[in-house]
């Protein structure tokens, strides 16, 4: 164990990274290794509420956002909660955090499930001390806020996962969730797949609803009870706020999610749907999980070929859903669609009319602290990365700069499926993605079966099962080592390591909650 100039204890984990050993005022565990943490106790509740303190006509209605944050006893240093499901467009977590500043509130723990740029007047509020940190994904401005070390606190940066782990657990309290609904009724159910608002799913809010000490709902589609179907329901909510608008649907969701133009992202894409065929992955009632990106539009269009070409039809796929996905339902080449968050209009439409397009939270999806979660059932998941080791370890949420500009979501959660492929670009600016080793440690290599580029595919010798499987292909099955060399050439040599200081910014939990890597402030 050390100690660094700022009186923040060090220690060594089973990773061999270096974490604080106290984050924000509470003492952590560090990562003891995959599958080496088991939690004890019982998990966390919200306190005990009667129905006769609240309306008996079931209208929970206030007059306004600053109402229901007087109701619920806002004050300095409490922490309050929202969610990402409105994405660029949210206006309603600003809106609250505004609003609490403009009642004199200091020091707020802000607890999103993701930021976005539309936050980056947070960092004014960070500036004036009614924010003091954030405890969820740093997108863009504020990860670049962070970097700096210009935060108050540590960022915490969790999976929807994790942040599902950290809530039950009581790592996190809670004190005031706001959840922007898209529709809602008076008592308090609420729902995203409908209204002018629409997003899909509020699967990343259930949690806080369930065990925040108060609750709110901000709706800008006030409907007559009931609110069907309701995702978040009105036995958890205090007080609903009517506005106007919770945001710009067309910042909400794309319509012009599109798969990637680029030869060398195609040419990924198709060698990643080709191993899943040629290792058998591809078979009658499988499952596979891919993203919004553009190489994994692309991988899930050319395994909708080989689907057809082979009569092969999956139980089910996952999304962060898009209009592929909804294709493949249309097509009867699924029967389900496990959906986390909404990615597009198409997709938004099907899970408000078709009953085979589910809405799903983190608790039944990625909680590790469970007794199961599903993802562990899907076969095969497509992911990105921002770098790869050659031990296949991998990070998401830094560039090999070293700045903080991206967050986790559900990609660890993600690393349990039966075969973990990550498709990335051999190079990004000329800047070579595989690594010696990644700057900041997100995903661990032993979780990590396949890395696919455009100059060829690495398997990790610890799946010896997948280079069996791949033996009769015509891939260009490599070692991750000759892709790295190949790579460098090009490059002109390994990358530069980034300049970083001693001083933590934020930490990177993994998913039960131990602190897997550090993330340090970049030299000026």
């Amino acid at each position: 164990m050390s100690t660094i100039a700022n009186s923040i204890e060090l220690a060594t984990n089973a990773a061999g990274r270096v974490v604080p050993t106290n984050v924000n005022g509470k003492p952590q565990r560090a990562y003891a290794g995959v599958n080496h943490d088991h939690p004890q106790g019982r998990k966390a509740a919200p306190p005990i509420r009667t129905a006769a303190d609240y309306p008996m006509s079931g209208d929970k209605r206030v007059a306004d956002l600053e109402t229901a944050l007087r109701q619920c006893g806002l004050s300095d240093g409490m922490t309050i909660s929202t969610h990402h499901h409105l994405r660029d467009g949210d206006r309603v977590a600003l809106w609250a955090l505004q609003t609490a500043a403009k009642m004199g509130t200091r020091d707020l723990m802000w607890f999103p499930s993701a930021s976005f740029p539309a936050h980056a007047p947070v960092i004014e509020l960070m500036e004036a001390g009614n924010v003091h940190h954030i405890e969820g994904s740093m997108n863009g401005p504020l990860g670049d806020y962070c970097t700096q070390g210009r935060m108050r606190g540590l960022g915490v940066l969790r999976s929807h996962g994790g942040r599902w782990q950290a809530i039950q657990d009581g790592e996190v309290h809670i004190d005031i969730a706001v959840i922007a609904a898209p529709t809602a009724d008076a008592f308090g159910n609420a729902n995203g797949s409908h209204g002018p608002s629409a997003c899909g799913s509020l699967g990343f809010a259930l949690a806080d609803s369930m065990y925040a000490d108060r609750v709110i709902v901000v709706t800008d589609n006030l409907v007559e009870f009931p609110c069907v179907p309701w995702q978040i329901q009105g036995n958890n909510v205090d007080y609903v706020v009517q506005v106007d608008s919770i945001g710009d649907p067309a910042k909400i969701v794309s319509g012009t999610t599109q798969i990637t133009r680029s030869p060398d992202r195609l040419l990924i894409a198709q060698y990643v749907a080709q191993f899943v065929r040629d290792a058998g992955i591809m078979r009658p009632g499988f499952s596979f999980q891919a993203g919004a990106g553009g190489i994994a539009l692309a991988f899930v269009d050319y395994l909708r070929r080989f689907m057809r070409q082979g009569g092969v039809r999956a139980r089910f796929v996952r999304g962060g859903s898009t209009r592929y996905l909804v294709d493949l339902l249309k097509e009867g080449l699924t029967d389900y669609i496990l959906d986390g968050q909404t990615f597009d209009l198409d997709a938004v439409q099907s899970i408000a009319s078709d009953p085979r397009h589910i809405p799903t939270s983190p608790f039944t999806s990625y909680n590790y602290h469970g007794k199961g979660f599903f993802n562990s059932l899907v076969d095969v998941v497509v992911l990105g990365a921002t770098e790869v080791d050659v031990n296949f370890n991998a990070n998401v949420v830094t560039h090999s700069d070293g700045r903080l500009l991206h967050g986790i979501g559900g990609w660890q959660n993600c690393l349990f499926a039966g075969c973990t492929v990550l498709a990335v670009p051999s190079f990004r600016d000329r800047i070579p993605v595989i690594v010696d080793q990644v700057t900041t440690l997100t995903g661990p290599g032993e979780l990590i079966d396949v890395v696919a580029t455009e100059r060829g595919i690495a398997i990790n010798p610890r799946r010896k099962d997948l280079l069996d499987a791949a033996k009769g292909s015509s891939l260009p099955i490599r070692p991750i080592h000759d892709i790295q060399r190949e790579v460098e050439k090009i490059c002109g040599g390994k990358p530069q390591k980034p300049r970083l200081t001693e001083k933590p910014v934020a930490v990177v939990k993994w998913v039960d909650g131990t602190v897997l890597d550090t993330v340090w402030k970049v030299r000026s």
